[in-house]
């Protein structure tokens, strides 16, 4: 937890770039009757029956010290997506040493991922740029990546989905606007306040 709490308290440092990154699934929702839109003093009413079709994994990419985030759209979450993840984020900064990833422990966030996915040259070329932070078991609320999905679900998925392009389209448009405003995440809780307030978590010290 401090280690990810310490990363968050640096200063910005384009050779050495953190980003944050999580996934979440998203099923994709068709109407089977055509909704009946909003009235005075009516909302608009949705039929309980829907087409499911199919789901989508929703991958955030965000960089909270510079205030940009990408979301890609993949079909499945498996370690081969998730390397092909990584390869993406190490594409977005191809000057620096290294990117910090802060991630949560999910058994398909490793660099045995990438050896997986690419050729052992390929592989171990992009292990060497990338630096993995992972959050503590139930402490993924760390993740600033969790909170940007979070917003990304209340401002713009709240609604049913029917397919893919709808989707993507959606997801664009509120990732460009978000992006045009380029607002820094302001992280206030550090080391100091987890020490002071989560005393539970830490080991006895014995005297």
């Amino acid at each position: 937890m401090e280690e990810v709490l310490d990363l968050y308290e640096e200063f910005y440092d384009p050779a050495r770039p953190l980003v944050c990154f999580d996934e979440s699934p998203r099923q994709l929702v068709a109407e089977v009757r055509e909704p009946i839109p909003a009235q005075p003093g009516m909302p608009a009413r949705h039929d309980v029956e829907y087409q499911r079709n199919g789901v989508r994994d929703l991958m955030m990419i965000c960089e909270p010290k510079r205030g940009f985030r990408e979301v890609l759209i993949l079909p499945r979450r498996t370690k081969i997506d998730f390397a092909k993840s990584m390869k993406h984020v190490v594409g977005l900064y191809p000057d620096a040493e290294v990117t910090r990833v802060v991630l949560d422990n999910l058994n398909t966030h490793t660099a045995g991922a990438l050896y997986e996915a690419f050729p052992p040259e390929e592989a171990r070329a992009l292990a060497r740029k990338l630096e993995f932070h992972y959050t503590p078991k139930h402490g993924s609320w760390l993740n600033i990546a969790e909170i940007e999905l979070a917003v990304l679900s209340n401002s713009t998925l709240s609604h049913r989905i029917p397919d893919e392009a709808t989707l993507r389209r959606e997801i664009e448009a509120s990732v460009r606007e978000r992006n045009a405003k380029a607002v820094p995440v302001n992280w206030r809780f550090t080391t100091q306040d987890a020490r002071r307030k989560l005393t539970r978590l830490y080991p006895a010290v014995s005297t």
